[in-house]
């Protein structure tokens, strides 16, 4: 299912449950999915029925997902076996980013038909690749949805939202300052909230 990588803070201001959506045909490939939409793989059926096993009981009364139908139907089955599991809510701004002409594309192809590109990529992912998204776009869509998601959050109150590795990633670094790992398919990141703003820690440290 991934590392959970958990999130507290003195007090309790609710939490978020960060999650990457399960495995499509395109990871287990390793082509770049980005705003694609592609659907989940069986394995990636069975890491979101883990995921709703591994979450059932938290308390989650809020569930959010990127539109994308990866995203979307890992929340559904994620939240298919919970008694009174809230509804879905939808917010695009939660897509992953997109990466232009290296969508649909290995890490091989990229090399060799945008090797000009491929290379500064490498030496710099904050290179934007041809006609993808601006990382600071990024950051900025998923900070205000995330931001929304937080201020409506109670005391104590979970929420559930599924989006993608490389905007999860993104976020958790503007957000927070730390570079996480690249995600696993079914990756928990959770988020603690306090004193209007995110907090993250491992639960080693």
């Amino acid at each position: 299912m991934g590392t959970e990588v958990d999130a507290t803070a003195s007090g309790d201001g609710g939490r978020i449950y960060l999650v990457r959506h399960g495995e499509t045909e395109w990871n287990r490939i390793g082509r770049w999915q980005g705003i694609t939409d592609i659907p989940l793989s069986d394995v990636g059926r069975a890491q979101a029925r883990a995921l709703g096993d591994a979450l059932a009981g938290h308390g989650i009364d809020r569930v959010y997902s990127s539109h994308l139908t990866r995203a979307r139907e890992t929340a559904e089955i994620v939240t298919s076996t919970w008694e009174l599991a809230p509804p879905i809510q939808i917010d695009p701004r939660l897509r992953e980013r997109g990466y232009g002409s290296f969508e649909g594309l290995t890490r091989e192809e990229c090399a060799a038909r945008y090797p000009g590109a491929w290379d500064l990529y490498l030496a710099d992912r904050r290179v934007v690749p041809p006609n993808a998204e601006p990382q600071a776009q990024v950051v900025e869509r998923a900070s205000a949805a995330l931001g929304v998601i937080a201020a409506g959050l109670r005391p104590g109150a979970r929420s559930l939202v599924v989006s993608h590795g490389g905007t999860i990633r993104s976020f958790v670094h503007h957000a927070v300052g730390i570079v996480l790992p690249p995600l696993g398919n079914g990756a928990i990141v959770s988020l603690g909230w306090k004193d209007d703003r995110f907090v993250l820690l491992d639960p080693s440290g």
